[in-house]
């Protein structure tokens, strides 16, 4: 057997040279490799390719440690438009997406909820290691992007600014991104459809909450979250300009509100304290205090295990509390007109955030009337009974019932908000007020939207003696009743109040004075 590391009897290198000799040219041929790749990705002059024009044009930035203060050029990203054609502007924002195609780039760059589409061709100020540069940069990467507003002869559909598009000049980047991300933006703003020949691309729930910050660079989630604080503006503003006061209301409370069922309890030092479900009481201490009309708008907590869109454990409660001087309608009507002004706001000061929301998941534009539709509780057993629907006149709206009823409201009055008034007596608490000329039907209220209840409301009873009448009749141990003892506590020790008031809690402790209950109204 020969020794391979012994030299050949022959004048060539031995067998072991060889093999050492092909081990370091692969080596060598890999190293190459990795460098050319290195140099495709900075955009560096490779043989051939000739002397780099652009290279004082592209790049990464160094790192931002505030060195020194400059003026801000940038301009946002929505402000784009046909109204600076042929202008050149800079712009920072995300690298949505890019697609590299003979000397040209194509990529998308994402700023909030808006995208535009930027273009870069190889030509006398920009090179091929440019084009490339751009092409190698990761998605998701903080960029500035120079360049000139150019008007498109026809619509770029796939992004929100659509009349025109950026063509590059200067490309440089701020923040890289990893290559490599948990998901992609475009999938996770994917619409959501039945389409079998679509792509059927989805990331999971718990994909998105586990990288939530990636999920809220969606632009359907930078249009939800643009639309609460609008609806907040909103239901602020209508109330305002009804002279209410907004008042803030402690979280933090030493005894459960509501009758004390459904409540987070918590040690609260060395004491029991509960995470409040409900502003109620503050609300209605600032009316009995004479402040007349007051809102408040925070969190609200409700311990209801119950998997549904309707019973969230924490929400954003946007409460109300007035007082009325004759009839329970002054805050009926108060309460819907401002729900009119809220509709009409969104519609016409966020229509690109609704268009961003319906793009992902569609649906029809809601209509409402102005003023609000209000129908009474017989009328509407009776549109359910004409479609075919069996029920008594004084039996209570199953959930199916009510979907069906806004479908036909709708189909008739064009509307999908509307009020049903005058709910019967028996399916409402003992304290509501009944109606004055058919004990049958009581002084109360639902509020709707497209067939789902958002909003309750009652006149409530603020006459001692009456509510004790109606709690016997209940077979209400009064004496017992958290709620009850509460108000008779208060009309035994302060004088007689007889003002009247409205307000937007949920088995509030009653007053001295006519009280008008809302349920809290979720953003």
């Amino acid at each position: 057997m020969t020794n391979e590391n012994v030299p050949s009897s022959g004048d060539g290198p031995s067998k072991n040279a060889l093999k050492k000799a092909q081990k370091a040219a692969e080596k060598a041929a890999k190293k190459a490799e990795h460098k050319a790749q290195n140099a495709a990705a900075r955009g560096d002059t490779e043989e051939g390719e000739g002397e780099d024009c652009s290279k004082d044009l592209y790049g990464n930035l160094p790192m931002n440690r505030s060195q020194e203060k400059r003026p801000v050029t940038h301009i946002p990203l929505k402000d784009i438009g046909r109204n600076l054609s042929n202008q050149t502007v800079t712009v920072r924002a995300r690298l949505h997406t890019s697609r590299g195609k003979g000397k040209q780039v194509f990529f998308v760059l994402r700023s909030q909820a808006s995208t535009v589409q930027c273009v870069l061709c190889v030509g006398e100020k920009v090179s091929k290691q440019m084009v490339k540069f751009v092409c190698n940069i990761t998605k998701e990467s903080i960029i500035d992007v120079e360049g000139k507003i150019v008007a498109t002869d026809q619509k770029v559909e796939s992004c929100s600014i659509q009349d025109v598009e950026l063509h590059a000049t200067k490309v440089f980047v701020v923040s890289a991104s990893l290559p490599r991300l948990p998901l992609q933006i475009e999938d996770a703003m994917r619409p959501e459809d039945d389409d079998p020949e679509g792509l059927q691309i989805k990331v999971n729930q718990d994909t998105r909450l586990d990288n939530r910050i990636l999920d809220l660079r969606t632009p359907t989630n930078q249009a939800i979250f643009r639309l609460e604080a609008g609806v907040c503006h909103l239901f602020r503003e209508a109330l305002r300009a009804q002279n209410f006061v907004e008042v803030m209301t402690p979280k933090l409370i030493s005894a459960a509100s509501e009758g004390g069922a459904n409540v987070f309890g918590m040690r609260y030092f060395d004491k029991d304290a509960f995470l409040a479900q409900s502003p109620q009481l503050y609300k209605q201490m600032a009316i009995a205090g004479d402040f007349g009309k007051v809102f408040t708008i925070g969190p609200v907590f409700r311990a209801e295990n119950s998997n549904t869109h309707r019973h969230l454990t924490e929400f954003v409660g946007l409460d109300l509390e007035m007082a009325f001087t004759h009839h329970y309608h002054e805050a009926l009507n108060t309460i819907g007109n401002m729900f009119t002004e809220i509709f009409r706001g969104l519609r016409d000061n966020y229509a690109d955030e609704i268009a961003a929301v319906n793009k992902q998941f569609p649906a029809e534009p809601f209509k409402f009337l102005d003023p609000p539709l209000i129908l009474e509780y017989r009328e509407g057993v009776a549109m359910l009974k004409e479609a075919g629907i069996e029920m008594e006149e004084t039996e209570d709206l199953s959930t199916p019932n009510e979907k069906f009823l806004g479908r036909l409201v709708k189909a008739k009055y064009d509307t999908d908000f509307y009020i049903l008034d005058k709910f019967p007596l028996a399916v409402r608490p003992f304290y509501t007020m009944p109606d004055p000329s058919d004990p049958k039907w009581s002084n109360s209220y639902d509020m709707f939207m497209r067939g789902e209840e958002i909003l309750s409301g009652a006149q409530r009873i603020h006459d001692a003696e009456f509510l004790v009448e109606r709690a016997n009749a209940h077979n209400i141990p009064y004496s017992h009743h958290p709620v009850l003892h509460r108000f008779l506590q208060v009309w035994m020790s302060t004088p007689c109040w007889r003002g009247n008031w409205a307000g937007a809690s949920h088995h509030a402790i009653p007053w001295p004075g006519q009280h008008q209950e809302v349920i809290h109204v979720s953003s």
